[in-house]
């Protein structure tokens, strides 16, 4: 696994990291989610997407369905990029964003992180 960039925007006083990853193999996703779990302790939501050359996922934690690892898996769809990993991760800010919001932030702070891949 390889940390490639990370980003961090804000909207309405919350907090959004985002990190892109490229990994070999599933079982790295494990490790790489686990890492950022401890280091943002406080997070409110630590959503991903992965695309391996033979499998893919994602994962909203907790945010409304659809609004946060959907966004991330259609940017790497999008792109082609295979064997690549993102996560944001969400220091909530008080403000709820609502889902159109939400899913436009999410989807901002992931392109923030791939910009020039």
């Amino acid at each position: 696994m390889k940390l490639l960039k990370s980003a961090e925007i804000v909207v309405k006083k919350s907090k959004f990291i985002s990190y892109y990853y490229e990994i070999e193999e599933q079982s790295e996703i494990k490790d790489i989610l686990s890492d950022l779990k401890k280091e943002h302790k406080k997070a409110k939501h630590v959503v991903y997407a992965y695309k391996l050359k033979n499998t893919a996922g994602k994962s909203d934690d907790k945010e409304p369905k659809g609004t946060a690892g959907l966004p991330l898996y259609n940017i790497l769809e999008a792109k082609n990029l295979n064997n690549k990993l993102i996560v944001v991760v969400r220091y909530f800010g008080g403000s709820l964003l609502g889902a159109g919001l939400l899913q436009r932030t999410y989807k901002a702070a992931a392109i923030a992180a791939i910009k020039n891949d």
